[in-house]
């Protein structure tokens, strides 16, 4: 299974820093959720309804999860850290100029291209500390990396929110846009630093059609398909819940509530690195799943609305601490073609993501929020207990 002789693992002081690559994804984080906060302010400056100035969302969205198939490749063939560099610029560039906008049209169409390319920081992130980190140690490194993404979405809405009341909405576009081009800087000369062995330069589409025919593959990408399904279908209805049964509280309330999602992602990786190496990767598969299960039940039968903040927190809990031996494996899927493969566990989350909230959404309208939030949570449970038969199968497999 571990193929590490392919490519050889590096010391620290050979490889791009954690801390960098940790910057990156903090910014791509922040710079997606930032304008969650802000949309009622973007409505009324440009006398739109907020429907509308929630277009800029979908505008990001949707390229940053298509367009992660196109980078893989390209991350294999010219070096992962010289794409990154150039998208980060890219990004910063387009993230800066969003201050500047004078309609809703050309914030939509500066969030697109932002989108397209701020796909690339996390997928070849991702692939590179698979090609540095040893397996053994790789799912505490993903972790700690993971803890950026958190970090990003937490304080990203709560600056947001702060500098838009307080200052105006342009401002934080061109913080984080300064702050990317600082990044973009060292991205750089860390990819002259420590140049990356490099697959054929000849750009193909193959290696992402030939990805299914591995064995490991057929589990690793359904299973983070359907992961994606039965976690964020939940998650998108979650504060609705909460808003419906409970009128007392408002939009504010619940939302500040909802970050326990992120606190419990940030629990997941500080324990990481002791819960796996007494609990093994099956273990850590069921335990988050168990987490998961019983987040769901919490919140669908919810009794005390306080309780919504130990549910989002065992939801956030359950979803990293399941997402993390998936994420791991496959860094290892193809080894020699480790960027395309990461990109394509990426886009299939991507897609899981994508089509849960609409079959959440029916589920709810038929059976209301109890039951769907019991089928999805004992249905991710289940998956915990496949994910983990098929990952001693694939243990098995790998021994000599």
């Amino acid at each position: 299974m571990h193929q590490e002789g392919i490519l050889p693992s590096v010391s620290a002081a050979t490889r791009a820093s954690l801390l960098v690559l940790g910057s990156a994804a903090f910014l791509v984080s922040a710079d997606a959720r930032v304008i969650d906060p802000l949309l009622k302010i973007i409505a009324a400056e440009f006398t739109v309804p907020k429907e509308s100035a929630a277009l800029t969302v979908s505008a990001y969205a949707l390229p940053y999860g298509f367009c992660q198939l196109f980078y893989g490749p390209m991350g294999d063939r010219v070096g992962k850290l010289r794409v990154m560099s150039t998208a980060m610029l890219l990004f910063s560039l387009g993230t800066a100029l969003c201050a500047a906008v004078p309609n809703l049209w050309t914030f939509i169409g500066l969030r697109f291209l932002t989108g397209v390319v701020a796909a690339a920081v996390i997928p070849l992130s991702l692939s590179y500390i698979g090609d540095k980190i040893p397996y053994e140690s790789r799912q505490s490194a993903l972790g700690r990396f993971m803890s950026a993404l958190m970090l990003g979405q937490i304080v990203s809405a709560s600056i947001g929110g702060a500098i838009g009341q307080y200052l105006n909405w342009r401002a934080i576009f061109l913080i984080i846009g300064a702050a990317g081009v600082l990044v973009s800087v060292i991205l750089a000369k860390e990819s002259r630093r420590v140049p990356e062995t490099l697959t054929d330069r000849h750009f193909s589409l193959a290696p992402i059609l030939s990805l299914w025919a591995l064995p490991n593959a057929r589990i690793v990408l359904p299973g983070v398909f359907v992961e994606a399904l039965c976690v964020f279908g939940g998650l998108a209805y979650l504060a609705a819940s909460m808003l419906e049964r409970f009128a007392f509280l408002d939009a504010g309330e619940v939302g500040l509530m909802l970050a326990g999602y992120g606190v419990g992602g940030l629990f997941y990786s500080l324990a990481v690195k002791r819960l796996v190496p007494k609990i093994g990767e099956r273990g850590t598969l069921l335990l988050g799943g168990s987490f998961l299960c019983a987040a769901y039940l919490l919140i669908g039968a919810m009794p005390r609305w306080w309780l919504f903040i130990p549910g989002t927190i065992l939801f956030g809990m359950g979803f990293f601490t399941m997402h993390g031996p998936l994420q791991t494996r496959a860094t290892e899927l193809n080894p020699q073609a480790r960027a395309t493969a990461v990109a394509v566990f990426a886009f299939t989350f991507f897609l899981g993501q994508g089509i849960g909230p609409v079959l959440m959404g029916q589920a709810i309208r038929m059976t209301g929020y109890m039951t769907s939030f019991g089928v999805a949570g004992v249905g991710v449970l289940l998956l915990a207990f496949w994910l983990r038969h098929q990952y001693g199968r694939m243990s098995a497999q790998a021994r000599p």
